[in-house]
């Protein structure tokens, strides 16, 4: 079972700002006027050295106490409230789980995902309420796919709404134009062999990779209107739109955009020498 953290990150927050409100509105003011009370019993409160001074100092205390769950609520909301309103609209970070986008992105990167460049969103229920861009061709997007729709994945935007998508012999074709590409290597891993190219999409280049040792998988699809077609830039090893289908517009997260670290497992050293933007 898959823990839905938005949820939990949501609940948290209103959870702690309604126990502090309610603090606020109706046992704040019972404890300010106890403790005006105690003013009035000892006037001299104030002078530091008298004995009334020490018996308003313990009374005070006494009435002044906040509820332990009153102080967490008020320790924690700040900090959750920050990291609701980042996390919700702002940046995510997101670890790779899969090889699927090799050679672009490796397992273990850690990625920073631009929440409102397509758009702001409500978190748990996903309603965009204010448009802002759309996803290009070529973009590196977050999204829930059709078939889980309560697991991130991570793929490459191929197809646009309207955009008729063909991948014969492992070369991508849309709209009946052949997508430019430039061997680069031939890299051995274990008993296979992969190609590794340089493909043109969206005005910008990015790295793909296939596999010499898989057969190609041929696939013509018409992206249906308000939906994306992606692929994993590994080619022969990425379950993306071939397999479940185009993503729909609602299941949107956002924009991958840069690598801040890489750490593959605990057992290993974070590093940041694959540090930098996304192509």
């Amino acid at each position: 079972m898959t823990l839905d953290f938005p949820l939990i990150l949501v609940i948290l927050v209103f959870g702690t700002g309604l126990v502090w409100a309610f603090d606020a509105v109706f046992s704040a003011p019972g404890r300010r006027l106890a403790l005006d009370e105690l003013r009035v019993q000892f006037p001299n409160w104030e002078q530091a050295q008298g004995s009334q001074a020490q018996k308003y100092q313990a009374g005070a205390e006494r009435v002044c106490a906040e509820p332990i769950a009153v102080e967490y609520a008020k320790s924690f909301f700040p900090v959750l409230f920050v990291v609701f309103v980042l996390r919700s609209f702002l940046v995510e970070p997101f670890q790779i789980p899969s090889s699927s986008m090799v050679p672009t992105l490796q397992v273990g990167d850690y990625i920073l995902v631009n929440k409102f460049t397509y758009g702001i969103r409500l978190p748990v229920i996903r309603n965009k309420v204010f448009a802002i861009n759309e996803p290009k061709r070529g973009d590196v997007m977050v999204f829930f796919p059709p078939h889980m729709n309560d697991t991130y994945y991570i793929k490459r935007v191929i197809g646009l709404p309207g955009d008729r998508i063909s991948y014969r012999d492992k070369k991508l074709t849309i709209n009946g134009e052949a997508l430019p590409q430039e061997y680069l290597a031939t890299l051995p891993d274990g008993k296979a062999k992969y190609t590794v190219g340089l493909e043109e999409l969206g005005g910008s280049s990015h790295l793909m990779q296939t596999s010499d040792l898989r057969p190609a998988r041929d696939y013509s699809v018409l992206v249906q209107p308000g939906h994306y077609f992606m692929m994993g830039d590994n080619r022969d090893n990425s379950s993306d739109s071939r397999v479940w289908g185009q993503v729909p517009e609602k299941d949107i997260v956002g924009k991958a955009f840069a690598v801040w670290m890489h750490w593959e497992s605990l057992a290993s050293i974070p590093s940041f020498s694959r540090v930098g933007s996304i192509q």
